[in-house]
């Protein structure tokens, strides 16, 4: 396994996190294509197929990493920020919507960690992400995100994204917990991870959850997002005057005035 570089880090902000990264000389971090927010000086940004864990690869090696990084939705590319000065320098990456950014260090969880896809934001130089793909049948046609899944591996620091509010938990030996599938955010293997039915016919045309729930079985920690975007992107979109949406109050006198008021009357 390459050598994971020891950096430091701290996480900033409330809703609208970003997480600052203190790289000694020499060390690295690598992110996705559009985290980072700034850079000091004496970083330097090198773009890469794949994620840069493999310190030698012919082409082949790296297409092939490329490839599994295309299958989960991600660019092919990602970028390794190293500091190539003689002093501490800083690099801050930024969340993509509202939420928290965790840091989890591998090591502390058995070097291992499945993470929904799009969650993962930045780890230093030497974590491996790779693909999970999810061996029940009903999981990956009614798993939605949850059917090909990042894993993480290295004994270093990872940072994940979650939408709204981050919930940790550790499930026990033969404990389940019934979740969103987009609630998800990550598991370690130990965890496993099937889909249920939600309830009757009734309650899966009209109760609004969705027609399947993921469950998870312990032993294992999870981390689970109460906003995930495709859900927040969703309303949007619902109330967006261009896709015939439209506010509770417009129908009333009360409505139409807030219409003038604010431009949308025209």
């Amino acid at each position: 396994m390459p050598k994971m570089h020891e950096v430091d880090y701290k996480v900033l902000g409330d809703d609208l996190q970003f997480v600052e990264i203190i790289l000694d000389p020499g060390e690295a971090v690598v992110a996705e294509a559009g985290a980072m927010m700034y850079l000091e000086d004496g970083i330097e940004m090198t773009t890469i197929f794949g994620d840069g864990s493999q310190a030698r690869g012919d082409f082949i090696d790296k297409l092939v990493g490329a490839g599994k990084r295309l299958l989960t939705g991600e660019s092919l590319f990602m970028t390794v920020f190293q500091n190539q000065s003689s002093v501490i320098r800083k690099a801050a990456f930024a969340a993509p919507y509202p939420g928290k950014i965790q840091a989890l260090h591998l090591a502390e969880l058995g070097g291992e960690l499945l993470a929904q896809k799009e969650s993962f934001l930045v780890a230093a130089k030497g974590v491996t992400i790779g693909i999970a793909f999810q061996k029940r049948f009903g999981v990956g046609l009614f798993g939605g995100e949850g059917f090909i899944m990042e894993r993480l591996q290295g004994d270093g620091w990872a940072f994940v994204h979650a939408g709204g509010t981050l919930l940790e938990r550790e499930l026990a030996a033969g404990e389940s917990l019934r979740v969103d599938t987009g609630c998800l955010v990550a598991l370690q293997p130990s965890v496993s991870y099937d889909i249920q039915l939600v309830g009757g016919l009734k309650s899966a045309l009209f109760g609004g959850e969705g027609l399947f729930f993921a469950t998870l079985k312990g032993p294992g920690r999870i981390w689970l997002q109460s906003l995930p975007f495709s859900r927040l992107a969703s309303r949007i979109y619902a109330a967006a005057p261009q896709t015939g949406g439209r506010r509770r109050e417009e129908g009333s006198i009360l409505g139409g005035i807030g219409n003038l008021l604010d431009g949308d009357g025209r």
